[in-house]
């Protein structure tokens, strides 16, 4: 026994009997105090507005995407990463609570005069990550709702300019890490780009100069240079959209620079945990809003400082409803059981109702697929989208199994809506003038008037064009991932479940 503790519990004038366990138990506490506190683990979740796979990284040889690329080759690239549901805020309320849509509320947008948000009472991301003892920080857009649910403990949007100086923001970011080191923290970090930007022509944002943006330095691409995806038509005007979209790409890209390097700076690169994802497919008719292919499959990079290895990909399937699961994982956080709530009548606060319960989600953890090519036990996923607009109603529910796909369309009746600004777009417009009777792959008409079922052999039709779901030789496949998702909708109490019964 240490001299100093001897000299500690005689000083107490403790009973002689009692002098041995107080020994003891001075000894326990000067051992444990002598133990390094545990590193932090912070967490940076950076999500852009409207990216599909055009990055370096992901093979697109014409943009210039060097920040993503380097956090590429630093962590581990998804392929088969998913949103939920094509609808921005919806999108957000799904990874920042790891539940469906459907279950907390938030069925669409979050505007005023959409009003769709969350269930009061749902646990959510910043919220979980606050009662750990983190500090949060949200900066960028936000588009989520009702503020109380979605609490960040700090707003740093000082000079953002609409979300789209990413460098500003990256620099906010970096002020704001470097405030206070006694704390972990978890940074939201979302930029408006590449989302169509405002103005008179819906699109000035994209060609602002370097006197709109400070600290931005303008990357233009020439409509001949850019790759022209096969879910869109190869014309002029898709072309110079595209320049556009690299262009606020390629804006993006300059803010995540900017916070990679100031992660480095201040000595927290090998303590964080970087998410960068996009809440869904890029802003053309075919991809934002639908759930075929370039609407949810979408860019996923997460660099663990802890993974074995790096600059790899992993083919798991997985969606935003992970989000929360992993980074409460990595973070080591079980959230505290809370209790049970269900929303007042006409808006009154949630009534408490039975005793507490676990935080459970939708989603899981898939830490451990960072270091595994093929991802084992990480090969059936669901979707649900509804609303984007609150005029665009069109309910879709999806299970992917393996290779295949269903698309359960549960509005088939109705034409597919479109979003104000898809409509807007020059793409689409041009083929109205037209009269095209092909978009991209897809016949026009089969865009706007889909069959009830869809079936798809990802793996040999990744266009989803060849529907399989009437043919004979099929039946039996449809049949099964039918009984998963209505299984699914039941498990996650989807509301529109009822409608496998009528219409």
């Amino acid at each position: 026994m240490p001299a100093a503790s001897e000299s500690l519990a005689r000083d107490l004038n403790m009973p002689k009997p009692l002098r041995h366990h107080a020994l003891a138990l001075i000894a326990v506490l000067l051992v444990c105090s002598s133990v390094p506190a545990a590193a932090q683990r912070n967490v940076v979740l950076f999500v852009v507005d409207d990216q599909g796979f055009q990055a370096g990284c992901y093979g697109n040889k014409s943009i210039r995407t060097p920040a993503i690329d380097e956090l590429a080759a630093a962590g581990t690239r998804f392929s088969r990463a998913h949103c939920t549901t094509a609808s921005c805020s919806a999108s957000r309320s799904v990874l920042m609570t790891g539940l469906h849509n459907h279950a907390i509320g938030h069925y669409g947008h979050a505007h005023g005069y959409n009003h769709f948000s969350t269930y009061q009472a749902v646990p959510t991301l910043p919220v979980l990550m606050a009662e750990a003892g983190y500090r949060t920080c949200s900066i960028g857009k936000y588009h989520l709702a009702p503020r109380a649910t979605y609490l960040f403990q700090e707003y740093r949007n000082r000079g953002v300019q609409g979300n789209r100086n990413a460098v500003q923001m990256g620099k906010n970011a970096r002020d704001w890490i470097t405030e206070d080191d006694s704390k972990p923290f978890f940074l939201y970090f979302c930029t408006s780009d590449p989302h169509r930007g405002g103005g008179p022509d819906g699109y000035s944002n994209f060609n602002a100069d370097s006197g709109h943006y400070p600290g931005v330095t303008p990357v233009r691409y020439k409509p001949s240079d850019v790759v022209v995806p096969p879910w869109l038509p190869d014309k002029p005007e898709v072309r110079q959209e595209l320049a556009e979209y690299y262009q606020a790409i390629s804006r993006l890209d300059q803010g995540l620079g900017v916070l990679l390097k100031a992660l480095k700076d201040t000595g927290h690169w090998d303590d964080t945990l970087i998410l960068f994802l996009s809440d869904n497919g890029p802003p053309f008719p075919g991809a934002k809003t639908n759930l075929y292919e370039p609407g949810m499959n979408l860019p996923l990079i997460v660099r663990n400082p802890q993974q074995k290895t790096h600059g790899g990909t992993t083919d798991a399937l997985v969606t935003w409803s992970d989000i929360t699961p992993t980074i409460l994982d990595y973070c080591g956080i079980t959230p505290k059981s809370r209790p049970a709530f269900r929303n007042g009548p006409n808006g009154e606060p949630p009534r408490r109702r039975g005793p507490a319960r676990p935080v459970t989600f939708h989603g899981r953890s898939f830490l451990a697929t960072l270091d595994q090519p093929q991802a084992k036990g990480f090969d059936e996923i669901f979707a649900s989208h509804t609303f984007h607009e609150i005029t665009m109603y069109y309910p879709m529910r999806v299970v992917i199994s393996g290779r295949y796909k269903y698309i359960f369309n549960i509005a088939h009746q109705l034409p597919y809506p479109f979003a104000s600004d898809l409509y807007a777009s020059p793409t689409w417009q041009g083929v109205l003038k037209r009269k095209d009777t092909l978009y991209g792959k897809r016949t026009v008409y089969s865009y706007l008037h889909r069959p009830r079922h869809e079936l798809y052999d990802l793996r040999a039709d990744p266009d989803e064009i060849n529907n399989l779901a009437y043919e004979p030789e099929h039946r039996e496949r449809l049949a099964g991932l039918q009984e998963k998702l209505k299984a699914w909708q039941k498990r996650t109490r989807d509301p529109w479940f009822l409608k496998w019964r009528y219409e």
